[in-house]
């Protein structure tokens, strides 16, 4: 692509319609089963999701309870006396 193209005010010589070759419109669409298929397939997928999310959101919500119901210990007598507050 170094060489510059040279463009001349010749005659292009014998010239010929080519025949369409792109398929018509109505071929390039959708067809309805797949339509059909593909939204079948994203409304199962989509139940699989809801329900992984549900199962997360009860782990996560049972993590919470947990942590909260858990009791405060409070220290020991002994464990005061070992460990005297520095003042």
């Amino acid at each position: 692509m170094s060489t510059k193209i040279k463009y001349t005010d010749e005659p292009l010589g014998k010239l010929r319609v080519v025949p369409d070759f792109l398929p018509a419109p109505e071929d390039l669409v959708f067809r309805e089963e797949g339509i059909k298929d593909m939204a079948k397939w994203r409304s199962e997928h989509e139940a699989d999701l809801k329900k992984f999310q549900d199962q997360m959101a009860e782990l996560r919500g049972a993590g919470r309870d947990a942590n909260q119901a858990r009791p405060v210990r409070t220290p020991t007598q002994q464990e005061l006396t070992c460990f005297p507050a520095t003042q």
